[in-house]
């Protein structure tokens, strides 16, 4: 396959695909977030060491339940664990121990060197919405998705300035068959933008497949020595590693491409109803999924994640943007740094079927305890409707514009001298105006985050203009973006060598919906 992709590469080259390249349009896209802003840090030294302690015991003494997968009970038992049936224990300390092999930070490679992203440290990578079946627009309403919306999505992603990464599976295209819309979806991403992407997990052999594509898009010798490709490792709490999930992990991790070992905690029913008791369980699933990814080759890049949310007791219902969320991502935040691991959490996360106050106040919520939290890759960012059942158009580009404020909010404040401001106090004076000094005039332009989508006209205004609310001009920005999009170069052997990857594997196997 890597020859068949380099002779592509080689006659898809020449003048007319360096012309090509050169004249292409290309949607401007900020880096990756460097904070200038401390983390918020909710628990003292004594809880953390605590919490620590409870979830070295849990390891040690009731174990974790890796299933289905008799490769893994092995590995455990040649590493020193206690293996009984599928109930993994691990001595005090040795998880610890394994985790230090794993990267504290790593880049991420996009097919455009420009939209590369560093994951870790005090970095902040933004992605968005990921998984949902449906989808919503005000014009539709809610629907199953289909792969001319995951197409949408896409585009929408590679045209939002403040997303740094095209995400994963962005909606399901229900109108693809199961063991096969992954390829669609791959194929997409790869071709449609050239920001960094996330692979598959759904069967190990798609996570294979995700690999193999990827190596024709970047030669198999780049993405032998760089990661290329995130991909989302849900574990299934409390305590369970499935041999599915565990699969996908296997493969990413001998291919040196990175896993996102990520507890998915509903607090209540897949996890104690208090603060500690969560954080307890999120450490010992943490500990144990990215130390087994080093059991499968040592210096795999791993992300540890929480994925968190509380649960009303009323209904059952997930619910977002709650203290006791927040309380569980500050925390785990301070206990994956003391690990040395890079961190996943939070999101534009609402339960709201609509782009409304609640869904904007969930989300303003989540948002800010991320980038509080020190999270350094942050999925479901933007589009996150109904718990995570939708996909929303309108959704996608409010949060998208809001993500601008998030990198205005980190980047702390300016003391230099002209941030300091001393020259326009003097200027102005007691009752004085600061509008045309000199420093306002040469500051003016970058001096505030302005929204892109927001209204700010006075009443009269806004009326003539059909008084059109947030949901209603985000619906027109999503008509223009998709209007305007036009796709990233890509050179044609490749694209080819895709399209021809992509048909065959399809062809050799029927379809499957199930």
């Amino acid at each position: 396959m890597s020859d068949v992709a380099a002779g592509r590469r080689a006659r898809g080259g020449g003048g007319s695909a360096r012309r090509a390249e050169r004249t292409a349009v290309s949607f401007e896209t900020a880096k990756f977030i460097q904070r200038n802003i401390p983390n918020f840090e909710i628990l003292n030294e004594e809880a953390l060491q605590i919490i620590e302690h409870n979830a070295e015991t849990v390891l040690e003494e009731i174990g974790v339940n890796f299933v289905e997968n008799e490769a893994a009970l092995q590995r455990w038992r040649d590493a020193g664990a206690d293996v009984r049936g599928e109930r993994v224990r691990i001595p005090r300390g040795l998880a610890r121990e394994l985790v230090k092999t794993a990267p504290k930070s790593f880049t991420q490679h996009a097919r455009n060197p420009e939209r590369s992203v560093e994951i870790g440290g005090r970095n902040l990578v933004l992605a968005p919405v990921y998984g949902p079946p449906f989808v919503h627009d005000a014009k539709g309403g809610r629907r199953y998705a289909t792969i001319a919306d995951f197409r949408n999505f896409v585009k929408l992603g590679y045209m939002s300035k403040w997303l740094h990464h095209s995400g994963g599976t962005v909606c399901e295209p229900t109108d693809i068959p199961v063991n096969k819309r992954h390829l669609d979806m791959l194929l997409a991403h790869m071709t449609l933008s050239d920001k960094p992407f996330m692979g598959s997990v759904t069967e190990p052999s798609r996570a294979a497949d995700s690999v193999e594509m990827a190596k024709i898009l970047f030669g198999s010798d780049f993405v032998d020595q760089n990661t290329v490709m995130t991909s989302l490792i849900n574990i299934n709490s409390p305590m369970t590693f499935d041999g599915i999930m565990m699969g996908a992990l296997e493969e990413y991790a001998k291919a040196n491409q990175a896993a996102i070992v990520s507890p998915f905690i509903v607090g209540g029913a897949m996890a104690p109803v208090t603060v500690a008791g969560t954080l307890t369980q999120v450490l010992a699933e943490v500990l144990a999924g990215v130390s087994y990814s080093q059991l499968i080759r040592k210096g795999a890049p791993v992300i540890a994640g929480a994925f968190v949310t509380s649960i009303d007791m009323n209904s059952g219902a997930p619910t977002f943007g709650t203290p006791e969320a927040s309380h569980i991502t500050y925390g785990v935040g301070q206990l994956v740094r003391r690990l040395g691991l890079p961190y996943r959490s939070a999101g534009g996360f609402c339960g709201s079927k609509l782009p409304d106050a609640q869904a904007a106040y969930e989300s303003a919520n989540s948002l800010n305890m991320g980038l509080l939290s020190g999270v350094n890759f942050m999925l479901h960012a933007c589009g996150w409707l109904e718990g995570g059942l939708v996909s929303s158009y309108e959704k996608f580009v409010m949060d998208a514009d809001q993500l601008g404020a998030l990198h205005h909010l980190a980047q702390g404040v300016a003391l230099d001298e002209n941030g300091q401001g001393m020259e326009a106090i003097r200027e102005v004076g007691p009752g004085g105006h600061y509008l045309g000094c000199a420093h306002t005039q040469a500051n003016f332009k970058t001096a505030f985050w302005r929204s892109d989508l927001l209204d700010y006209k006075p009443y009269e205004t806004w009326a003539e203009e059909g008084a059109r609310d947030t949901m209603a001009l985000a619906g027109e920005r999503v008509q223009k973006m998709l209007a305007d999009y036009q796709a990233p170069h890509l050179d044609e052997g490749i694209r080819e060598a895709l399209e021809g990857y992509v048909a065959r594997k399809k062809e050799s196997m029927p379809d499957a919906f199930l």
